[in-house]
């Protein structure tokens, strides 16, 4: 079967002209190609608790900043100088029509080899807001990942007053250890990857780590401006708090989107998402610590329970030794309820068209699994000797070793199936307490899941208790979606899409289902590719919660996915 559509004949309809007449009517003078070149090397860091190399983008830790309006094109120039292979996400960029550049590593492409280049397009359209870049192979996005602001098109302007200036945070983490290792030793193992040493904001621990008091992240505040905060996540495994000492902070967008203002002490930021949030400088001159800590939220598990720090200064300090900064009052590690009294907030900036007939109703259920352990010497490092896993409805994603992207294009079989199951393939109470042992293992292979052109799809993303369950931030490649509803226990069908919100619900690239919960998103499959579904938690991605949706092309010649770059890189040496 032919799964990529049918051809454009010559009979042209006027609902095909209708995109085509609007791209013209764009203000395009405006629009700009913006060039970046990025050098992946191995860079000595000696500031961080540690000396050793770490994988850098031009030698920086986090990577260079990319500036762009809304609109522009970005043409990235990677060239490889190291072992790894590489490749680069643009995350919450739609990438429309265009798949090949999108980066997750052996689903669009396969990965830049040692010492090859490659040139990456990034077409912006409706992005606005703060974004970002990080490496989609392996454990390389713990080092390699940086902030990509768009800002407004020219012509256009802030929905909310202009701040005075912005304030780009990035929040990660830092293991003394040889990061590019973790996996490998996780896998061999069959346990939990190393937990990080501490978390960073802007390349440094902070104020609490004597190594690092000295280069611990300052900015300096004017007394009556405002400030736009520019946060990302690029954390391997941990949900966070984040809070700034005596500073009330408005939450004004989310993964590129702008949102309807919300004012709140603390964040709840999960890995891969993006903020965008004002504060102003009206308290009395002094020193106020910005800090981030852990919501961890599964059972049992492990997880750095170290806080990172920086310090905002007003410009008005005379002393040359001020008094001791301020500290934030964040929520305890585990406390779920402030998770979800922020995140239930979100909404919309403005009512929006979510699609009230629904093509294509999806139930994914996202599970932590064991398997047994095939070493026969010792037992695994998992709970019971046995070895981890993670799955959506019970398929472990296997990762091929060419590119699924080149394999549908190309046509070449083998590569993959399109069986991956609309519903989990058992009912249970997914989030019951002391569940069979028998939901314990999981299947694997790799599945993918075909959607028609513009259908429009309702997915459930129920997270289940089969080992321990967790707060899952889910990040959907090439689109952004609805959030109609949420809840916690199992999903009703007969009664919780009653209340879902079809005014105004937040619309995200990256969502958190909540511990022991669900929630509900909407789209339009109206961008024609390959496109990876996943857990933003690495271990759980590296277990295998993932999937992916191919979109087939749809009729118009501007419905179908572009033809590939002469230079994609070789899924062979």
């Amino acid at each position: 079967m032919d799964l990529r559509g049918c051809s454009f004949g010559f009979i042209i309809k006027l609902s095909w002209l209708l995109p085509l007449i609007l791209l013209l009517l764009v203000p395009f003078a405006a629009a700009e190609t913006r060039h970046y070149n990025f050098e992946v090397k191995l860079s000595p860091f000696t500031k961080l608790c540690s000396s050793k190399k770490i994988l850098t983008v031009n030698g920086e830790f986090p990577g260079p900043t990319l500036e762009a309006h809304r609109g522009d094109k970005i043409v990235v120039y990677v060239i490889n100088n190291t072992k790894y292979n590489i490749t680069f996400h643009w995350h919450g960029v739609r990438q429309v029509r265009n798949p090949w550049y999108d980066g997750p590593e052996y689903i669009t492409q396969c990965p830049i080899q040692a010492g090859k280049s490659f040139t990456y397009q990034i077409q912006l359209t409706t992005e606005e807001g703060t974004v970002w870049w990080h490496a989609h192979s392996g454990w390389a996005r713990a080092t390699a990942h940086g902030l990509l602001i768009v800002r407004p098109h020219p012509s256009s302007s802030y929905p909310f007053p202009k701040p005075y200036a912005q304030i780009p945070i990035i929040i990660g983490e830092w293991w003394k250890e040889d990061v590019m290792e973790i996996p490998k030793n996780a896998k061999k193992s069959g346990g939990e990857p190393l937990l990080s040493n501490a978390y960073t904001i802007n390349g440094q621990p902070g104020y609490l780590y004597p190594c690092s008091k000295q280069e611990t992240f300052e900015f300096t505040m004017e007394k009556g401006k405002t400030y736009l905060l520019r946060i990302v996540s690029a954390v391997m495994d941990e949900d966070l708090f984040f809070g700034i000492a005596k500073h009330k902070m408005t939450l004004v967008g989310k993964d590129g989107i702008y949102m309807k203002q919300i004012k709140t002490d603390y964040i709840m930021i999960t890995p891969g998402q993006s903020m965008d949030i004002l504060i102003t400088a009206n308290q009395s001159p002094g020193m106020y610590i910005m800090a981030t800590r852990s919501y961890s939220s599964a059972f049992g598990a492990g997880f750095d329970n170290t806080t990172a720090t920086a310090i905002l200064k007003y410009s008005t300090i005379t002393s040359p030794n001020p008094p001791n900064p301020f500290f934030p009052h964040l929520p305890p590690y585990d406390r779920t309820e402030a998770a979800t009294d922020f995140t239930k907030r979100l909404r919309s900036l403005r009512t929006v068209d979510v699609s009230l007939n629904v093509d294509t109703r999806l139930f994914f259920t996202l599970s932590v699994n064991l398997m047994d352990c095939s070493n026969e010497d010792k037992p695994c490092a998992g709970p019971f000797g046995k070895r981890f896993a993670a799955s959506i409805n019970n398929v472990s994603f296997v990762t091929p070793s060419v590119s699924l992207l080149e394999a549908y294009h190309n046509r070449v079989g083998g590569v993959f199936t399109t069986d991956f199951p609309e519903n989990p393939p058992r009912k249970f109470n997914y989030t019951g307490e002391n569940l069979p042992k028998k939901l314990l293992p999981t299947s694997f292979g790799t599945k993918v899941m075909v959607l028609e052109y513009n259908s429009s799809v309702e997915l459930i993303l129920q997270g289940t208790n089969v080992l321990a369950s967790d707060n899952h931030p889910v990040h959907l490649h090439g689109y952004s979606f609805y959030v109609v509803g949420w809840g916690f226990g199992n999903f009703d069908p007969k009664n919780d899409p009653k209340r879902y919100n079809l005014v105004d619900p937040p619309e995200e690239t990256t969502v958190g289902v909540p511990k022991n919960g669900w929630v509900a998103i909407r789209f339009k499959a109206d961008n024609p590719g390959m496109w990876l579904m996943h857990c933003h938690i690495e271990r759980h991605q590296a277990w295998g919660m993932n999937m992916v949706f191919l979109v087939k092309d749809g009729l118009a010649p501007h419905q179908q996915i572009l033809h590939p770059p002469h230079d994609l890189p070789s899924c062979y040496n």
